[in-house]
């Protein structure tokens, strides 16, 4: 077999994506405060931006034109005052009044008093929530434990879960504590005897019988319920459990109720996070019969190139070793270019998404979720010119607020139920139906998943059973069996 070298020309077409798509790709899947963060950084490295001063707001549901793009093109935009340099000779240093200014400078509705040693210090203002740990440690310092079962109590403490329960084995306790089991057992019989009840059980169970033995002599049918009966207490077989316990149906009535209202999870109060507020990226208006799209620049800053700067690169004339300098300052100049219209480009781009969506679920936005249609992303795709991968970048972590409440735009796209007589259903609008059904059935009778599919025919909406259950799950329903109420 012989080997030789060959020379070939091959011409082939091929996507070269240039930097400025790949920053304006970038851009357009980020989400509000992404983006925010981005502009910050973008700002603290390239010494050619600066961001313009804010102007008087417009009232938007007076305005009669949708929102302008607030960022300030750098080659189309109008022409910002130029910027002296301070010299620090008469720039108001020693003319200002900063005792004044200090002296009105505070926080709106924050009353301070005139004497200083009696100010409210900042410190006393910020307040934490304490965890479940810090809780629990403060209750242990404050019980009478020997040096060892100090030892064994906080590293019980510090193997709950979220849920208050234990995580780790009497075993593993007592190996890196020194102590016997006997005596983890014991740390750990005091600890379930803190507050919150039911703290540091191991499973659900144990959970329910700390909290029923603090009702006294009086727990003795519950503990019975919960140590023997948990699986026709889950069924709801309340007549099983008073034949087995040879009681009155009444009694277990009583019982039931108070093991219903215990808490499965103790800890879970304790860890809660916050609620995070979501910005919405798009506002609609309904002003008269239409909609209309406004862009949220709130917080996003209106971003020019410095003149200050432009006006260095002009005066820069060539001279030896001011070459360098002037290609830096050029390559700058380009990329704050660059990123101004991107970030315009990307703005344009939800706006029209959010306009097509708009238009497309009008009957959602008019009467409710009963009327959401089905939608894809190809649908925007085609009205608005733009590649489904596009689309998809926007819609993701965008979100719409509306007359029918705040929404993340990718929650008006999702699949489609045929009807019986051929038209296409949102599968939005079946589970809003599943749930309208549940909230009105008959809690001593609930709607079996069978019940639920003929009535869904008698509507117009053709689907399986286990679609039904499908869907049923999604919306966090129980089954029937579990939703029925006997009392």
């Amino acid at each position: 077999m012989a080997f030789e070298l060959k020379q070939n020309l091959k011409l082939t077409q091929q996507l070269i994506m240039t930097p400025q798509l790949q920053q304006a790709i970038k851009l357009l899947q980020l989400t509000r405060l992404e983006l925010t963060d981005t502009i910050s950084q973008e700002l603290e490295e390239n010494p050619f931006l600066e961001e313009e001063p804010a102007e008087e707001e417009i009232d938007v549901e007076g305005a009669d034109e949708p929102c302008e793009l607030t960022m300030a093109d750098s080659e189309e935009g109008k022409a910002a005052e130029h910027t002296e340099e301070l010299t620090g000779e008469g720039d108001g240093k020693s003319d200002f009044d900063w005792d004044n200014y200090l002296e009105d400078y505070g926080t709106v509705g924050v009353t301070y008093e005139r004497q200083d040693a009696e100010r409210t210090s900042w410190e006393n203002l910020l307040t934490a929530k304490p965890s479940l740990t810090d809780y629990l440690m403060w209750q242990l310092k404050l019980s009478r434990f020997t040096e060892l079962e100090m030892r064994i109590g906080e590293q019980i403490i510090g193997n709950l879960d979220q849920n208050g329960y234990l995580a780790s084995t009497l075993e593993e306790i007592a190996t890196v504590t020194g102590g016997d089991i006997q005596a983890v057992t014991d740390v750990l019989k005091k600890i379930q005897d803190f507050d919150p009840p039911g703290i540091a059980a191991r499973d659900l169970k144990e959970c329910l019988l700390i909290q029923a033995r603090m009702f006294g002599p009086s727990s003795a049918l519950i503990e019975a319920i919960i140590q023997d009966h948990m699986k026709e207490l889950e069924r709801k077989n309340y007549q099983l459990i008073a034949k087995k316990l040879k009681v009155d149906i009444s009694a277990i009535q009583k019982a039931v109720t108070i093991i219903c209202n215990m808490d499965p999870k103790p800890g879970s109060a304790y860890n809660q996070e916050g609620a995070q507020a979501i910005i919405p990226d798009v506002f609609v208006y309904k002003v008269g019969d239409e909609y209309r799209i406004v862009l949220n620049e709130d917080g996003i800053p209106r971003l020019r190139i410095s003149n200050f700067y432009k006006e260095i690169m002009g005066g820069i004339s060539g001279r030896h070793g001011e070459e360098s300098g002037k290609k830096y300052i050029r390559e700058k100049v380009q990329s704050a270019t660059w990123l101004i219209k991107s970030i315009q480009q990307r703005q344009r781009t939800i706006y029209k998404v959010a306009e097509s969506i708009v238009r497309y679920q009008r009957d959602f936005f008019d009467h409710g979720m009963s009327y959401i249609k089905p939608m894809i992303l190809r649908d925007v795709s085609d009205d608005v010119g733009m590649h489904e991968s596009t689309i998809s970048r926007v819609v993701t972590g965008k979100y719409m607020h509306s007359p029918r409440g705040i929404f993340e735009l990718k929650f008006f796209f999702g699949s489609s139920v045929h009807g019986t007589n051929g038209d296409v259903v949102a599968s939005k609008s079946v589970k809003e139906e599943i749930r309208r059904m549940v909230s009105e059935e008959n809690p001593k009778k609930p709607l079996s998943d069978k019940d639920i599919v003929k009535k869904l025919e008698a509507s117009g909406v053709a689907v399986a059973r286990r679609t039904v259950a499908k869907y049923r799950e999604i919306l966090g329903i129980l089954p029937s069996s579990y939703r029925r109420k006997v009392f």
